[in-house]
């Protein structure tokens, strides 16, 4: 009898209202119904939370990762390719990689020389060759530094900026001197709070003096990039040798001219090493675009089988809604034959009823937000895993439940709106 009293009223405050629930009440209706059956909503909605936490924390890990490619793994830039002995991009085939390790020499100091004195659309192209040692200072000492022997121009070609003292120079590379070119890692290690320029270093027993220091470059999957000592390249053969490891860094003359860059330079080392038009080539040439697509393709794979549980989940979650509104119909009978009696139309008793299941899914993608940006806050915290939550995917996740929610509530809502005004005040509250 109340129920009734509280309809009277509202038709008379205005007529705006038009004798059914507006979209806003049918909102009210549905928050409510939330709050008063809250464990039934929950599992109403569990399914729609779970695809919408897996959607969002996914999208989370992707975006979070291209950030990361582009900017921590790709530091060639736009502009920038690399030539080494090999590279292995695609499925694993063991067969053909080692015919590659077979076929493919080693890049040698002479073929820099080479490819520096005739390629017109590089800009600027380096040497370096790496491998790992230890390096003590003042009894101090650490293990797996990264040793790289350098061409003057390889910081300034990989985006290595330089924080204190300077980098080598082209007569100390010319030269063999001994100095050296630390990372943030080895600062930190052996002169926290110190001046590191004109100390004197050891590399596996022979001393290096300290020229400068680089800015902090952070790390890679957990990987720091600070854990290096850069000498100069004729310093590094004179000490381990010129046969192995070495690889060519460069840049095209823009960003417009890279393919046509990496091709010269691949013509330019086919004619060094005397190979014929239908052999392969027998070395490999790499841009940031080459990691970009491995990327791409990887996460449209992990797009792709995130796609197909959030399909399972939502499905399931929009089945358990539509149930659950024809419950929430058969309940509210009597009610929907008070409301067509008194002159609300088929079409207010469908909106009503559409509204209030896109606003129960809706709940659920917002509160699959909510956990998906906990998790990926955790995530981000305790891990090395880098995980970026773009707002398009909140808008993606709350617009895509509330869909899911309208195209099942279409059945109830429309067995709602059929309801005979007669039979309907028949039924007993």
């Amino acid at each position: 009898m109340a129920g009734n009293v509280r309809l009277l009223r509202e038709v008379a405050v205005s007529k705006k209202f038009r004798l059914s629930a507006s979209f806003w009440e049918a909102t009210r209706i549905a928050l409510d119904s939330l709050r008063k059956n809250k464990l039934r909503s929950f599992l109403t909605l569990l399914g729609i939370i779970l695809a919408t936490t897996t959607l969002i924390a996914v999208t989370a890990l992707i975006h979070g990762m291209n950030v990361y490619i582009a900017e921590k793994v790709s530091n060639m830039g736009s502009d920038g390719f690399r030539i080494v002995r090999m590279a292995w991009f695609g499925p694993w085939d063991p067969k053909k990689f080692y015919e590659m390790q077979k076929r493919n020499p080693q890049i040698r100091p002479d073929e820099f020389e080479f490819v520096k004195s005739k390629a017109l659309l590089v800009k600027d192209v380096g040497m370096m060759a790496s491998r790992q040692a230890r390096v003590a200072y003042k009894g101090k000492s650490t293990e797996g530094v990264d040793i790289e022997g350098v061409t003057d121009n390889i910081p300034t070609i990989n985006n290595i900026q330089v924080d204190i003292g300077r980098g080598v120079t082209y007569e100390e590379v010319r030269r063999h001197a001994a100095v050296a070119f630390i990372g943030n890692d080895i600062r930190t290690r052996f002169f926290e709070g110190r001046d590191p320029i004109g100390k004197t270093i050891a590399i596996e027993g022979n001393p290096y003096e300290v020229v400068g220091a680089a800015k902090a470059l952070g790390s890679v999957f957990g990987q720091s990039q600070d854990n290096f000592v850069m000498i100069p390249i004729e310093a590094y053969f004179k000490t381990y040798g010129s046969r192995n490891g070495i690889r060519l860094i460069a840049k095209a003359i823009d960003q417009q001219r890279l393919m046509e860059a990496q091709d010269e330079t691949r013509v330019l080392l086919r004619s060094y090493r005397h190979l014929l038009p239908g052999q392969d080539d027998n070395f490999s040439i790499f841009a940031s675009e080459t990691i970009v697509g491995l990327w791409e393709r990887l996460t449209a794979t992990i797009a792709g089988m995130a796609v197909g549980i959030v399909s399972v989940f939502m499905i399931v979650g929009g089945i358990v809604i539509m149930n659950i509104m024809l419950a929430v119909v058969t309940e509210r009978t009597h009610e929907i034959g008070i409301r067509k009696s008194l002159g609300a139309r088929r079409g207010d008793i469908l909106n009503q009823y559409l509204v209030e299941s896109a606003v129960l899914a809706g709940v659920g993608g917002l509160a699959g937000v909510c956990v998906a940006w906990a998790i990926a806050v955790l995530v981000r915290s305790f891990t090395s895993v880098p995980m970026a939550l773009p707002w398009s995917s909140v808008l993606l996740g709350v617009g895509l439940s509330s869909v899911v929610g309208l195209f099942f509530g279409i059945y109830p809502a429309r067995q709602a709106s059929k309801l005979d005004p007669i039979e309907a005040l028949r039924v007993e509250r």
